[in-house]
């Protein structure tokens, strides 16, 4: 049975689905960017929009309001009036908060329990949640730490489904939590839990199919987010597990193709990055492959590899070259058609979020330090850098026309470019 909000959300989910249209549908007067999902509107971090301010200084870059919360790794999820953020609080409670867009006001909040004790290994990153919610216009999708996904009406946040699926499935906790950010697309939303990838209807919570199952446990829980593509003129779920990269075709959950990826534990973390005909990875332990799917045949050809280890930052790709950070913390553009390094920085920290705008990406390192670069393969083009955050700032941040939202580990908060 499909929930009915129609009545309670005809001018809130109006303005949220005109938000959520193609500019040539909008009104040129009052575009309205948003950014619903991980890694933004197409999820391959590039944004439209003005172009960015040659500088981060406060007369290019001014906070506007901020919002103390407890410990989250979710980046925000942008609507037209408003912004969804997750935090764990006391170690034992997940909640979810929505903001007024403007101010930082609090419109509604919802919690449920839930915490998970992450492996020693990785206790320095925190046992809070992780995933990066979805939005379709009307309904919040949410996936907490102990493998749950819950589905919220956006307009009050109430509670319209959830799904357990260590209970559902079977399946083990996952060691580190759930980690991967879900895939909405039309009636469906998809996630990597339950031990495998897992397609449910959007409205009820059903699930339709269960596939690419791996057992749980330590090496069972994904650490990547899926994206749909079309490769070969086929549109296919672009998944990648802890052990290999693998297309899935959407209807019935069938593996299409895969390519095993070497990884140390099972460190398979970026986001696949389709590029023509071909896919893009790098794993921690392994090093950085282009693979070339063959037309009609169920096989990845592996075009180059290089040695270079990409770690947790998924990369961007700008005029032929893929901008990756990498496990030793430093910086490097790869020329698609060669596989060679166009140049390699000093270290940064540990992760960065980038978000592209033609030739220009904005960085943010996990210390706090948020960089302007010029995409230039000759060199390295460091335009600007400020510091915004004495806090860790893990979560990926967010680009919405002239507005910036940064999630720094205890606070949310949103500055405005000038």
């Amino acid at each position: 049975m499909r929930f009915n909000c129609h009545s309670c959300l005809s001018g809130f989910s109006l303005i949220l689905i005109i938000s959520a249209l193609p500019a040539a549908a909008r009104s040129e007067e009052s575009p309205i960017a948003t950014w619903l999902q991980w890694r933004g509107p197409q999820r391959d971090s590039q944004v439209e929009g003005p172009a960015w301010p040659p500088a981060l200084d406060v007369e290019h870059l001014q906070k506007v309001w901020s919002v103390p919360l407890g410990p989250s790794y979710s980046g925000p999820i942008v609507a037209a009036d408003r912004v969804f953020v997750t935090e764990t609080v006391d170690k034992e409670t997940e909640v979810v908060r929505a903001l007024d867009r403007q101010s930082g006001k609090e419109l509604w909040k919802i919690s449920w329990p839930g915490a998970i004790n992450v492996p020693f290994f990785a206790k320095s990153n925190g046992d809070w949640i992780r995933s990066t919610p979805a939005f379709d216009g009307e309904r919040l999708y949410v996936a907490g730490i102990r493998d749950v996904l819950v589905c919220l009406n956006g307009a009050d946040g109430q509670e319209i489904w959830r799904v357990d699926f260590a209970q559902t499935t079977g399946a083990k906790l996952p060691a580190f939590g759930c980690v991967c950010s879900p895939l909405i697309d039309g009636d469906f939303v998809y996630i990597q839990a339950g031990a495998g990838l897992v397609k449910l209807d959007k409205y009820s919570g059903k699930i339709i199919w269960h596939g690419l199952r791996d057992g749980g446990g330590m090496y069972g829980s994904a650490f990547s987010s899926p994206v749909i593509r079309t490769i070969n003129g086929q549109r296919q779920l672009l998944v990648q597990t802890r052990k290999k990269l693998a297309g899935v075709a959407l209807d019935s959950g069938e593996e299409l193709w895969s390519q095993e990826i070497p990884a140390f534990r099972g460190m398979n973390i970026l986001t696949p990055t389709v590029i023509g005909n071909s896919v893009f990875t790098s794993s921690y332990g392994g090093g950085s492959y282009l693979y070339t799917l063959n037309n009609g045949a169920a096989t990845a050809e592996q075009r180059w590899r290089n040695k270079v280890q990409g770690y947790m930052s998924s990369p961007v790709v700008i005029d032929g070259h893929i901008y990756l950070h990498l496990r030793n913390k430093r910086f490097a553009c790869i020329n698609i058609e060669t596989g060679q390094e166009a140049w390699v920085t000093k270290p940064f920290g540990k992760y960065w979020s980038m978000v592209a705008q033609g030739d220009r990406i904005l960085a943010l390192d996990e210390r706090g330090d948020l960089l302007l670069i010029r995409a230039n393969p000759q060199q390295f083009e460091l335009i600007d850098k400020r510091h915004i955050s004495d806090e860790p700032t893990w979560a990926h941040l967010a680009v919405c026309g002239d507005q910036l939202f940064i999630r720094a580990l205890n606070e949310q908060s949103m500055y405005r470019w000038k």
